[in-house]
């Protein structure tokens, strides 16, 4: 049985890349909670804002769009988390890159980690299963 296990997760490696944390969430938690805290910014269908790609004047870009037209599932589970829940600026900031703008505030003092986790599974679950086995790969191993 051992053998055969450990053939299995050679030949399908993605079974080792764990959705762990987005896995058994509260999908209309977390939809009341983008509606809430994120649509504003990211918009009602997860479209982003206008010209999302290029900078304001200010430096800063737009909101991204969180459907498949945008780069979230380009991302890992806890990248996306700690982004969410300590903002662009800090996030960027433990990975030393001090001069990059962003408007993406911190959400950490209005919503738990739990309902961040929420928002991130009802993201996820609008995307195709092409684009969430991709994102699936990018996660560690649990």
């Amino acid at each position: 049985m051992k053998k055969f296990l450990i053939l299995i997760s050679l030949l399908f490696p993605a079974a080792g890349f764990a959705v762990h944390e987005l896995e058994n969430r509260d999908l209309v938690n977390g939809q009341r909670h983008y509606e809430q805290q994120c649509a504003s910014c990211h918009g009602v269908n997860l479209e982003g804002q206008p010209d999302w790609q290029l900078p304001g004047p200010d430096g800063v870009l737009p909101a991204p769009p969180h459907d498949v037209t945008g780069h979230t599932w380009h991302h890992d589970n806890q990248m996306l988390f700690d982004y969410t829940k300590y903002g662009g600026l800090a996030y960027f900031a433990t990975l030393g890159l001090t001069d990059i703008k962003s408007g993406m505030e911190g959400f950490g003092h209005a919503l738990t980690d739990d309902e961040i986790w929420d928002i991130l599974a009802y993201i996820r679950s609008t995307w195709p299963s092409r684009v969430k086995q991709i994102q699936d790969s990018r996660n560690p191993p649990h």
